[in-house]
Parts: structure tokens; C-alpha cells; sequence
């Protein structure tokens, strides 16, 4: 997606607006448009990482990211891979597990948020937190590159 163009129309609006004053004011608004350039393209590129994380939001499966290459963006759907069911464990294997048991106190409204989403994706809650938290703890190069391409989403 390119942005340059979107940068243009509105720099080119902003140029029309102050032509319908003196040529001074007609200067001015030139100057202050050229002038905005970088600020717009930086705003867009935020427009775009919101939209991304309203998106993601509705998704039940994967997220959508922005990525860069120069001044262009691209938003792009990342799958998340499918995985088996959860099977509850008998009680063996829970006493042969090495796990830890702990309390977690959340407010209603975000312990709802957690429950719904597990529903979306067909798992415990317990087994979704367990996995937001293994995403959050991943290491942050092992979540950022992808060969030469930064991947991730913006957030301000």
C-alpha cells in the first residue's frame, strides 16, 4: 500500500485551502504542507497499526501486521498454526506433570475479554493465558525478524 499518494492529496487539499487567501497566505500554507510531509506519513502509518489491532480483535484464528519496506506499507494476515484440541489431563498425568499451580485475580471485565477468546479459539482459558504469556516471553528477535523483514505491528 502506498502512502506517498495519500500524502500528496492531502498536502495538495492543504495548498487549496490557503489559495483562497492572498498569495502570502497561498506561500504559506505551500511551506507548512511540504513542511508536514514526514508527520503525515508517520500518522498514516499509525491509522494503519490501529486499524491492525482492531482488526486482530475480531480475528479467531492469527493477526494481521503492518510491514514496512521504505515508505511503503503492507498489511498482511499471518495464520496462526492450527493445533490439536485440548484434552484434559486424567489424574495421573497431572501428578506426573512438573506444573505450578497459581492464583490470578483479574478484573471481570478482562477475565471476560480472556474467556471469550479462548472460546474463539476452541481452547481452556487456562490454556489460552498459558499461551499469551509463552508468546509474551518469547524472545523479541525470535518475534521481530524474519530474514531481512521486520514483522510485528505498531502500537502507540
Amino acid at each position: 500500500m502506498q502512502i506517498a499518494p495519500h500524502v500528496a492529496a492531502i498536502q495538495s487539499d492543504l495548498a487549496a485551502a490557503a489559495g483562497l487567501g492572498d498569495e502570502a497566505t497561498a506561500e504559506a500554507g505551500r511551506r507548512i504542507s511540504e513542511a508536514l510531509a514526514s508527520s503525515l506519513q508517520l500518522r498514516l502509518l499509525d491509522l494503519l497499526g490501529e486499524a491492525a489491532l482492531d482488526v486482530n480483535g475480531q480475528l479467531p484464528h492469527g493477526h494481521v501486521e503492518v510491514r514496512l519496506a521504505g515508505r511503503d506499507a503492507e498489511l498482511v494476515f499471518v495464520p496462526e498454526p492450527e493445533l490439536e484440541p485440548e484434552r484434559e489431563p486424567g489424574p495421573q498425568a497431572v501428578a506426573d506433570d512438573q506444573s505450578a499451580r497459581i492464583t490470578l485475580r483479574l478484573p471481570e471485565a478482562l477475565k471476560a475479554s480472556v474467556e471469550a477468546a479462548a472460546d474463539r479459539e476452541g481452547v481452556s482459558t487456562n490454556t489460552w493465558i498459558v499461551r499469551a504469556l509463552s508468546r509474551a516471553l518469547e524472545p523479541r528477535s525470535a518475534r521481530v525478524r524474519a530474514g531481512n523483514r521486520l514483522q510485528g505491528f505498531a502500537r502507540s
